[in-house]
């Protein structure tokens, strides 16, 4: 409504005062002022996460930058080839065995009346092992022995026989064929007499094999009799009575192979090791060599005179034999820094700038972790380790720095303990 309308209605207007006015003012003032504070609080706010998110992505930016960089180097592992000074050692497998192992068998047939070593007895040369009863060839000697008296018997009489005949042809009573006659039997009963001599002689001794002895001295490492059993005179079809063996020195066989075989000469030097004697080594000596090659096996048998005074070592166990072998003067790279390619073997070497050159080589003798190159590798070539089968020539490589913790490691093993 208007004045002129409150004025004709009686209506009165209240008209504010100054003070009130001012008031008012003031307050709008105040209430401006806040809704600005707030207002540039919330700018700066808003300034400070937009920076904090800048700042953020800016720093993401460069950290996924310095990785994606990182990453992308190839770091590898180095080694330096040398030429091989020190010589090699190859372990070989073999089985032990007497200097000396005999089956014993009878020469004379009969029954076993005794024996007195058994199985792991010490004998020496000559010792009686067992005895044995021969009816029949005592009873085969006694014939024989009658049968050598009735041959000397009938030569007795050709002699005196001989004389007689000899004198009556000198008074020409008989004639000189009779004569003959006589010296003949005279000349057979010589015969059969030494025949008789003979076979009573061969007896005597086929009686004397009633006494079984040790042909050398050892260790009765089997006895396969017992009192009473029939014994069969023969060592091919007849029972072996003892086996005989020669302890000390035992020998080794052993078959190297044939890129070794040229560097194994008699008088080397062997050590022989067995897995159930842990800590213990035994030294050997190479007796002789096959010097051949076994056309199937490609190998050349070795024979190892072992020593055993104290029989530690028994005939039979699995041993181990380690073999030195001189040095071929070659260069020897690890077996892991061969790429074994299509186009043949290869190595990868580093130029001074990091650079990969990829080099043909000639692999010699495999030495297990190592082998030998006969070309493409120089003394001092640094060679990568484990090449990946992507590494390619020209590629830039980093070498990756030794782990600090296992210097640290070694230090502290070699440092000296403080005493309890």
């Amino acid at each position: 409504m208007t004045e002129e309308r409150h004025a004709a209605l009686g209506i009165h207007t209240i008209e504010p005062s100054a003070n009130e006015d001012h008031g008012e003012l003031l307050k709008r003032q105040q209430v401006v002022r806040r809704t600005q504070l707030i207002a540039l609080v919330v700018l700066i706010l808003l300034a400070l996460g937009a920076g904090r998110t800048i700042f953020s992505r800016m720093a993401n930016a460069k950290a996924l930058e310095a990785g994606t960089a990182e990453r992308a180097v190839q770091y590898v592992k180095t080694t330096v080839a040398k030429a091989s000074n020190a010589g090699q050692t190859i372990a070989l497998p073999g089985t032990l065995q007497g200097q000396v192992q005999s089956p014993i068998a009878a020469r004379a047939s009969g029954y076993l009346k005794r024996w007195t070593k058994d199985i792991g007895a010490k004998v020496d040369k000559g010792e009686l092992l067992a005895e044995i009863e021969t009816p029949e060839i005592d009873q085969q000697l006694s014939q024989a022995v009658a049968a050598r008296q009735q041959a000397a018997a009938s030569l007795e009489l050709a002699k005196s026989t001989l004389a007689r005949w000899e004198g009556l042809r000198k008074k020409d009573v008989v004639s000189q064929q009779e004569l003959d006659e006589r010296r003949s039997g005279a000349t057979q009963a010589v015969a059969n007499v030494a025949a008789a001599d003979a076979n009573v002689q061969r007896l005597r001794q086929t009686e004397g094999f009633k006494r079984v002895v040790a042909p050398f001295a050892g260790v009765i490492t089997r006895r396969n009799v017992d009192v009473g059993d029939l014994i069969d005179a023969g060592g091919g079809t007849g029972r072996t009575l003892f086996v005989l063996t020669q302890t000390d020195p035992l020998r080794v066989y052993v078959n190297v192979p044939q890129s070794y075989a040229q560097l194994i000469k008699p008088g080397q030097k062997v050590v022989v090791t067995q897995s159930e004697l842990r800590g213990q080594r035994f030294e050997g000596t190479v007796a002789r060599t096959g010097a051949s090659l076994d056309a199937g096996t490609r190998t050349m048998q070795v024979e190892i005179a072992l020593p055993n005074k104290q029989g530690t070592l028994l005939p039979g166990a699995y041993v181990q034999v380690e073999l030195p072998l001189p040095s071929s003067a070659q260069m020897t790279i690890p077996a892991n820094a061969l790429l074994i390619r299509a186009e043949g073997m290869r190595v990868a070497t580093l130029d001074p700038q990091g650079v990969v050159r990829l080099r043909p080589v000639k692999v010699g003798r495999n030495l297990g972790e190592t082998v030998e190159v006969a070309e493409g590798v120089k003394s001092g070539d640094v060679l990568v380790l484990n090449p990946t089968d992507s590494i390619a020539e020209g590629d830039k490589v980093a070498v990756a720095a030794e782990p600090a913790a296992s210097a640290a490691s070694a230090a502290a093993s070699s440092a000296p303990k403080a005493a309890p």
